[in-house]
């Protein structure tokens, strides 16, 4: 939990994105994430979080349903989503920075 608060507090906006291996929807969001990536260079972080080994960390977040992502900006959340998304719309997202 602290490494968590640690990462979001950073200077550089943060993309969040809790996932599980065996969900197919999560699966789907890897080259969506690789393309949001290339195209935010350094103005954007993206960490890929398994729900699975980080039980404590998707209670206190209260993460129900998989691929669940959230934006911070210097330690607070200004955005969240669950569910598939496509490149333009996240980058359309994290543009508004």
């Amino acid at each position: 939990m602290s490494k968590f608060g640690e990462l979001v507090t950073a200077d550089v906006p943060v993309l969040i994105h809790f996932y599980a291996q065996w969900n197919e929807a999560c699966t789907t969001m890897n080259p969506v994430l690789i393309d949001v990536a290339a195209a935010m260079g350094d103005r954007l972080r993206i960490v890929k979080i398994d729900v699975e080994k980080n039980g404590e960390l998707v209670e206190a977040l209260r993460i129900k349903q998989v691929p669940t992502m959230m934006l911070y900006k210097r330690g607070s959340m200004i955005w969240r989503q669950t569910g598939v998304m496509d490149a333009n719309s996240l980058i359309n997202v994290t543009n508004t920075l």
